[in-house]
């Protein structure tokens, strides 16, 4: 084997992340695939619109409005600055109500810091929508691979050591996008994604606070810094994403089982989920079957209750007594018993006023929650006792959302509507919705951006 043999079967993985993302541009993809990446152009742009007044977002958007940089690249409802910037306060907005989009297998929420990359550099270096759909493909692609693995993989790992894969794999999947859209080539695409690696971080324990929503924006922000780097000659290491790589300095076992990059045999964007309730993906099963016990209650006294769930959900969403709206989105328990109150659990259900709810506080020191080895991280199962002597029991095996009990292109349809008429008005809300179903079509971009014009 030649030195050159050597170097290449030494950086492999680094040659495959490479090849996949410079020759996305001619590669056939599913009309699946094609159809799921506009599915979650709707999603991010819905959760962000609705998400543009919240409390995570403003002082986000206020450093940025500080910085006052130059650009044609729009933040959501307001001004148009530097690319970078604008994805930074974007996709904080997308992922600020914890209602985005989730990758099952590990990767966190790739939209978010994937499409508000993609917008935002095509907006500054116009080029056609076919390419930037690709773009935002290749990205997701590579952040969900590199994340992937379910529950003995890289993802599932970060989390049981405290790091959150949406701000870690986040950036290789953003300098991806940013990547594909600069039409760097594939020696620069190696120095983005070198530079994207030595960026790599974001603890888990931000949950409940502004951190974790700018987790994603920080993310998408590093991975167009690291693709700009890139195209003015940048030099990365290249052996970041090798076995030996990221991967190992994060997860220093070596228990992680790293998943192959099987890249266009298995494509993950189908495996993508889409969240009907505003909190933790890990709160959902739990959630959905609190639900189905609420409308047996009658109004009828609660005795007990007893919850079983996957150990993982008590690890990103654990929080007992959660004394903020923030908190609650990432309590199992208080979302346990705010759906047996009656609550649906969307955004408008995380208030002040809702944490502090005295029929669901006094519920919740009848809760018992046990985390099960081995039970599915889509199900939950619930026992409820009445102190007229009756039990009621209720499971979820795979909740709603999940991509092996998907939303509809309606129920998408209707939480797109729900979150963006408030902010837009139906004339502009729908136009916003037809762009981004059929965002492949010519001037699709430039239309979105100029929808979420605004002086916010």
């Amino acid at each position: 084997m030649t030195s050159t043999d050597k170097t290449k079967a030494a950086h492999l993985r680094g040659e495959q992340l490479s090849d996949f993302i410079y020759n996305i541009a001619s590669r056939e993809i599913p009309p699946e695939v094609l159809h799921e990446a506009k599915r979650a152009l709707i999603d991010h742009l819905a959760v962000a619109t609705g998400a543009v007044n919240d409390e995570a977002v403003l002082p986000v958007h206020q450093v940025a409005r500080a910085w006052n940089t130059t650009g044609s690249a729009r933040i959501i409802l307001g001004d148009t600055c530097a690319p970078g910037i604008a994805a930074m306060v974007n996709a904080t907005m997308a992922h600020a109500a914890d209602y985005d989009d989730t990758h099952p297998a590990g990767a966190g929420h790739p939209g978010g810091p994937c499409w508000a990359t993609a917008l935002a550099m095509a907006q500054a270096h116009p080029v056609s929508e076919d390419r930037v759909l690709r773009a935002f493909i290749a990205g997701f692609e590579v952040m969900a691979k590199l994340g992937g693995g379910w529950v003995p993989g890289v993802g599932r790992n970060l989390q049981r050591r405290g790091f959150h894969p949406t701000s870690v794999v986040g950036r290789a999947g953003a300098a991806a996008v940013a990547a594909v859209i600069l039409g760097l080539n594939e020696e620069q695409i190696r120095n983005a994604l070198g530079a994207a690696a030595t960026m790599m971080g974001g603890l888990q324990k931000s949950s409940g606070t502004h951190g974790k929503p700018f987790h994603a924006g920080k993310a998408a922000m590093d991975g167009i810094l690291a693709a700009q780097l890139a195209a003015e000659g940048f030099v990365g290491a290249h052996h970041f994403y090798e076995a030996d790589g990221w991967v190992k300095i994060f997860i220093q076992d070596g228990s992680a089982e790293i998943p192959p990059l099987d890249f266009g045999v298995n494509w993950e964007l189908p495996g993508n989920g889409y969240k009907l309730y505003a909190s933790c993906r890990g709160t959902h099963a739990s959630i959905e079957t609190a639900r189905q016990i609420y409308p047996q209650l009658k109004g009828r006294t609660i005795t007990r209750i007893d919850a079983r769930v996957h150990p993982m959900g008590m690890v990103n969403a654990g929080i007992l007594d959660p004394k903020t709206p923030l908190e609650s989105k990432f309590s199992i328990p208080h979302c346990i018993v705010l759906a047996l109150s009656g609550y649906g659990l969307t955004d408008t259900d995380f208030t002040q006023q809702t944490v502090d709810d005295p029929a669901a506080r006094a519920l919740l020191q009848l809760l018992n929650i046990e985390a099960v080895d081995g039970q599915s991280a889509s199900s939950a199962f619930i026992d409820v006792w009445l102190e007229d002597g009756e039990v009621i029991h209720a499971h979820t095996d795979v909740y709603r959302g999940h991509p092996q009990n998907p939303l509809t292109d309606d129920e998408l349809r209707a939480k797109f509507d729900v979150l963006t008429l408030p902010a837009l008005g139906a004339e502009r809300s729908e136009a916003l919705y037809q762009a981004a179903a059929h965002v492949e079509r010519p001037g699709s971009v430039a239309k979105i951006a100029a929808l979420l014009a605004g002086t916010h």
